[in-house]
This record gives structure tokens, sequence and C-alpha cells, in this order.
């Protein structure tokens, strides 16, 4: 865990890319030594978190934005940087599986607590007749739609949703697409659980099956898209054609099919696939979808994100599109399991 002073530092460097120690004295909230701010900056570049360029007063300092995967990051600091002043990585970068591969994605203590969790809802589910686990359920899958949605921009609330999915009565004063997109959440999450099953490995095929779910009828292509997407309130550019979706698609399902852990899975499932964007929309609905349906194969409870402020999830999954790092959507999905656990079923 970096200290406040560490995290103030790295957000400096994150709207300065290479900038000198009288410099980013002076954009401290604090007042500190030169020497103690030396030690600060030594530390970080010990953990090949800096870099640095010169010697003596010409001495510059900038922040090496591949080694920040795991790494504490001040949201608050980093996302009062306008998007276009932001330190990031702009283009999709396929060294991220290789880092992936090995790093320690939750510690000893957390996966402790994810498997007390799963015996919690086990123990839970056991004692629910089929049609007590059938209402449950379904209660889970008109939040986790609704909320699915309401990321995405879906202006349904709550009740209408659950009018809609429960007894097939629209909101007339909503589109045909925010009514179309709650029909097919409920469509693949559904089927994702009769399913679930398959999902012991992950394909190419059975992501673009999520997908062709999630968006049918909605006028959105099944196929990796051919052109090139920006997305709102960054830089950052996923892969520009199919051919380098389909090479990325492939890796991160190498990727996640070498990982034993299912809650490791679901959570690289989630962040890879939005990172990739492999369609022309529906992506963070795919993902999260995809990552859903590895907890149900696992005989766990899959998140709803009901109480997640889609303001907070966005911003965890740029952080993750602009520096590779997990740390937001880590706590998130921690967070999210452990209240799927508690009111779930």
């Amino acid at each position: 865990m970096e200290t406040k002073r560490e995290q103030e530092l790295i957000g400096i460097l994150l709207k300065n890319s290479v900038i000198g120690i009288s410099e980013i004295q002076s954009l401290l909230t604090e007042n500190i030594s030169t020497s103690t701010l030396n030690r600060a900056l030594a530390k970080l570049k010990t953990n090949g978190i800096l870099t640095t360029n010169g010697k003596g007063p010409s001495l510059k300092y900038s922040l090496n934005l591949k080694k920040l995967i795991n790494l504490q990051i001040n949201l608050d600091i980093f996302f009062g940087v306008e998007p276009d002043e932001r330190n990031i990585i702009n283009n999709f970068n396929f060294e991220i599986f290789d880092k992936l591969k090995n790093l320690e994605l939750f510690n000893a203590s957390e996966i402790v607590f994810f498997e007390s969790l799963k015996n919690t809802f086990q123990q839970k589910t056991v004692q629910l007749t089929p049609n007590q686990f059938n209402k449950e359920f379904e209660r889970l899958m008109v939040e986790l739609s609704w909320k699915s949605a309401q990321i995405e921009g879906n202006t349904y609330d709550l009740i209408d949703t659950e009018q809609l999915l429960k007894y097939n009565i629209p909101s007339l004063k909503h589109t045909f697409d925010e009514t179309q997109m709650l029909l097919n959440h409920k469509e693949a999450i559904n089927y994702t659980y009769q399913n679930r099953d398959i999902f012991e490995n992950l394909s190419v095929g059975k992501i673009v099956d999520i997908h062709s779910l999630l968006t049918q009828k909605m006028g959105i292509s099944r196929n990796p898209r051919k052109r090139i997407v920006r997305i709102t309130g960054t830089k950052y550019l996923p892969p520009e054609n199919d051919f380098l979706i389909e090479e990325a698609l492939e890796k991160m399902c190498e990727l996640i099919n070498a990982k034993s852990n299912i809650f490791e899975k679901a959570f690289l499932a989630v962040l890879l696939i939005s990172y990739i964007q492999p369609f022309e929309d529906g992506n963070k609905r795919t993902a999260r979808l995809i990552g859903n349906a590895f907890l149900m194969y696992g005989n766990t409870c899959p998140l709803s994100y009901r109480s997640i402020n889609p303001a907070e999830y966005k911003k965890a999954i740029l952080l993750f599109y602009e520096l590779n790092n997990i740390s937001a959507f880590r706590k998130i999905f921690i967070n999210q399991y452990q209240f799927a656990v508690e009111n779930y079923f």
C-alpha cells in the first residue's frame, strides 16, 4: 500500500511526464524538505516506478507507466486531471497478458476470504427448495440487468425493470433500445446459468455468443469490429482492426484458461474484454456476464453490482485502460462479491 505522499507524487508525475524535483516540491500540498522528498522519490525509483534522466540540477523524473499495474492510485488525483492532459499508455498493450500471467491478483488472505464467502453461499443455497432458489435467482437477474444497463446509460429504474422482466410490461417512458437492452440481459443471464458447465474454459466463440444475446435486435453486429473505436473520456485506443482483436482475444482466453482460481478467471474476464473492446458496442455488458458465467460455473454467487456507483465503476475500468492498473477494480470486485453473498439467496 503506497503512502498518501507517494500517491500524491505519482499523481503529479501522471500529469507531468517529465519533471524536476523543484517543480515537484512546488506542487505538493505539504511543505517537506528536499532531503525528505529525495528519499520518497528514491523509494519509488527502487521499486521501478520512476525513471530518471540527467544529473544534478538537471535531473528529471518520469513514471514508468508499464510498472503501475498493482499500484494504489488515488482516483481523485488521477481523474482530477483532464483526459487529454493525463500521462497514460495510449494504445492497447499486448504485454499485459505476460504481466498478468504471473501476477498475484489477490493475496492469500483475500483468497481465504473468497473461499469463506463461497462456503457461506453454498451452505445457504443447499437449504433452499428449487422454487426458492429460482425466485432468488430471478431477483438477482432483475437487479443485475438493471445495474448493468444503468452503467451503460440506460434510464430504466429498478421498479420499471422488474415490471418488464418479471411481467413483460415495458415502460412507455423509455426507448425501444433501452427496453430491448434489459430483455437481452435477462435472456443472456439465464443462458449463462443454464449453460454454466461450458464455462470450464473460455473461447472466442463463447464470447461472441454472449455478446450476440446481449445485443440482438439492437442493430449491432455480432462480429468483431473492423474499424477503430474511440471511448468517451479517454485518449486510450483499443486494437484498431479485427486481426489485432482476434489475436488479443485468443491471448486473453489462453491466459484465463491457464488460471486455476475461479475468482481470478472472473476478474480477468471482466477487465480484459472491456479493455480489448472487441465489438462496436456491448463490450462491458459482455464482460460482466462472462465474468459471472465463471462464478456460476464455480458454484458460487454471481455479482449483481447493485450497490456500485456507475461513475466509480467507470473510473475503475478507465484506470485499467489508461495505466493497466488493477487496484480500483480489484477493490470493486471484492466488495461486490461480498455484497452478493450477503444479499442474495
